[in-house]
């Protein structure tokens, strides 16, 4: 397990090793109308052209679910269906990974914000080394299930570890499984969509859907959840699909 904890850790650095230089420039900010748009038109394309293949790089069939279908970009420049690559991309500099979502009956084009990736990454650096010397991580107090807090202080940190939402200008927690996996909770996220939206969720169902069905960022680095009492709760019992 400790091979395979330093090989993720290993991989989301070598994802963030750029610090996304022309950030503040207008095409690297992510529009659902306009670049997502192209990037859709041509995966529908490259699906028609191609017996319903889809231009995805290989992963791990135990990635999770939302950074497991990341978008070839180099398979639809070959084949002629993009003229370049988005300048939002990772692949030509901005700070998103394109992703697909709903594979297997609506393939659908989103994004991984990596600004989330780099926020994840710091606290990993933090993890790997502690681990290097104690081999099990700071586990906490428990959470739900096989989830619970880190403790901070054996990581020297000087609060519990939160990241900035890419849904909204919440900040949230980060947890760690007991299979040694950092974990964002979108709870607070999932609470307001479940409010304000009209669903069909019951309890046994994965209810991360909601919170792309009108947002173009995945929720990254998380388990699934379902519903319980009309609040959301951790569910990693719950297989992911797709």
């Amino acid at each position: 397990m400790l091979h395979k904890f330093i090989v993720f850790g290993f991989s989301i650095i070598l994802l963030t090793g750029c610090m996304y230089p022309s950030e503040n420039l207008s095409q690297n900010q992510i529009s659902k109308d306009s670049q997502l748009q192209l990037v859709q038109n041509a995966i529908d394309l490259y699906a028609e052209q191609n017996n319903g293949m889809l231009p995805i790089v290989t992963k791990e069939s135990d990635t999770p679910l939302y950074q497991k279908y990341i978008i070839d970009f180099s398979l639809l420049k070959q084949q002629g269906f993009i003229q370049s690559i988005p300048g939002t991309a990772f692949e030509n500099g901005g700070s998103y990974q394109y992703v697909l979502v709903d594979v297997e009956e609506k393939p659908t084009v989103k994004v991984i914000d990596l600004h989330l990736t780099d926020e994840i990454r710091t606290i990993q650096q933090r993890l790997t080394i502690f681990r290097d010397e104690h081999t099990y991580p700071p586990f906490a107090d428990k959470v739900a299930g096989s989830v619970y807090e880190l403790d901070y202080e054996k990581l020297n940190l000087d609060a519990a570890p939160r990241v900035n939402s890419p849904y909204s200008d919440n900040k949230l927690p980060v947890y760690i499984s007991t299979d040694g996996e950092l974990l964002i909770d979108y709870r607070v996220e999932l609470y307001k969509a479940l409010q304000e939206k009209n669903h069909s969720y019951s309890n046994g169902d994965d209810i991360r859907p909601i919170l792309i069905e009108d947002h173009p960022v995945v929720p990254a680095y998380s388990i699934p959840y379902t519903v319980a009492d009309n609040e959301p709760v951790f569910a990693p019992e719950i297989e992911e699909g797709w």
